[in-house]
């Protein structure tokens, strides 16, 4: 398995589009800084065939040091949760060759 960086993805785009890599750069950013900030406002997006990414609270909880066993309070958190699509499904799990 290896990680994919965002200029390695830019260098893709750039390449797949024939276009320079500053614009095949700017398009990612923006794309990236439009999905956080509707996540930040709480709205859920939906890209038909790869997946849906929605905003979700996970409730405060009590847990417990498994070293001191002391107990802890855990605050309420925001999280992404993303639920893969159709296309996205079927390729993990190498129905449709690349």
């Amino acid at each position: 398995m290896a990680t994919i960086t965002k200029k390695e993805l830019v260098d893709r785009i750039a390449d797949g589009t024939d276009t320079s890599r500053g614009f095949a750069k700017a398009v990612v950013h923006q794309f990236l800084d439009e999905i956080v900030t509707e996540l930040a406002k709480g709205n859920r997006l939906e890209f038909r065939d790869f997946g849906i990414f929605e905003p979700k609270t996970r409730a405060a909880r009590e847990a417990q040091n498994p070293k001191t066993l002391e107990k802890l309070h855990v605050p309420a958190k925001r999280t992404v949760k993303f639920k893969p699509g159709r296309l996205t499904e079927s390729k993990l799990d190498g129905q449709i060759a690349d």
